[in-house]
Order: C-alpha cells, then sequence, then structure tokens
C-alpha cells in the first residue's frame, strides 16, 4: 500500500506554515469522512477513506493561493488536476487521484466549465463512486483559512449557492447521502 505521508513529506516542507495548514485541514477532512463512514456503515476500507482524505489536496502546492501559503503558478481551481497528476507520478492509488480530481466544489460539469472559461482541461470531474463522494462531502466542512474550525450545514449550503443552483443541488444530493 502506498504510503500517504511520505507523499506528503515530499511535497510539503517539515515546519512549514502550508504544511501545517495542510494536515490540519487534511486531518480534518480525513476526521469528518471516518465519522460518517462508520455511522453510515459504508462499505469503505478506513485506510482507503484516510489515504484518499490526507491527499485530496495535494496539489495545492502548484497554485498561487498566498492566503493559504501557496506560491505556485497555476490558479487555485487546477488544484484537484494538479494534485491527481502528483498522485498518479508518485503511484499512488489511482481511487486517491481520482478523488483529488473530482473533489472541488460539489464537482465541476463539463458545461460549467465552458461557460465559466475555467482553466481546466474540458471534461466532467464529478465524484462518481462512493469514495469520490464522500471526500468530496466532507471536504465542504472545512476550510484552508482562518480558524479552520467546521462549517454548519446553512454555511456550507450558502457557500456552495454562490456557485450557482446546480452546485447547490449536487451538495444537497450528498447531503441527503451522507446525513
Amino acid at each position: 500500500m502506498t504510503d500517504y505521508q511520505s507523499i506528503i513529506d515530499k511535497y510539503y516542507p517539515a515546519a512549514s506554515k502550508l504544511r501545517d495548514i495542510y494536515l490540519r485541514h487534511c486531518r480534518s477532512v480525513a476526521d469528518e469522512a471516518l465519522a460518517v463512514a462508520r455511522r453510515k456503515k459504508l462499505p469503505l476500507n478506513e485506510s482507503d477513506i484516510i489515504g484518499a482524505a490526507m491527499t485530496h489536496d495535494i496539489g495545492i502546492c502548484r497554485t498561487d493561493a498566498s492566503g493559504i501559503e501557496c506560491h505556485g503558478e497555476l490558479p487555485y481551481i487546477c488544484h484537484g488536476i494538479a494534485g491527481a497528476g502528483i498522485l498518479r507520478k508518485e503511484g499512488a492509488p489511482e481511487e486517491w487521484a481520482r478523488v483529488a480530481e473530482r473533489h472541488t466544489g460539489s464537482g465541476l460539469t463539463a458545461d460549467e466549465i465552458a461557460a465559466s472559461a475555467l482553466p481546466l482541461p474540458p471534461g466532467d470531474y464529478m465524484p462518481q463512486t462512493l469514495l469520490e463522494r464522500l471526500i468530496c462531502y466532507a471536504d465542504k466542512f472545512y476550510s484552508k483559512s482562518g480558524r479552520m474550525e467546521r462549517k454548519d450545514l446553512e454555511r456550507v449550503r450558502r457557500e456552495m449557492a454562490r456557485f450557482g443552483q446546480s452546485s447547490l443541488d449536487r451538495f444537497d444530493d450528498l447531503n441527503r447521502e451522507f446525513s
């Protein structure tokens, strides 16, 4: 099995603020996903949940988001695609790469990418598998900025609504599945 920590260590230097932000966020997402999986008795391996959650944002180091100490060159919206590339390069399970690729927002459709002229390769980046949907859902409750505390459902819904009704509807579907 792939050691997610060795991948994190390679891309997030020890004693850096970005590493601290990254680990705190991903650990919160992992804990949330594990709690949901246990409560709902989901047929997922806990080590797969942890590995996917701990690497879902691995690509943020390649983006330009100074508010969370990211000083790369890509727009932040590209972190999922960048992360999937990193995970594939490092030989991580394809399931983890697909989680990274498909967790942004409540997923992104090809039509939304085109309509908003997002700087992403054409395609659908919608969470499809149970693991992909679970991590996408858990991720929405934790930010990488501010106090990084768990958001309540209404705050998450307000944030998703800013990206349009389709985004909110997809989140609501995830919430029905996992709440």
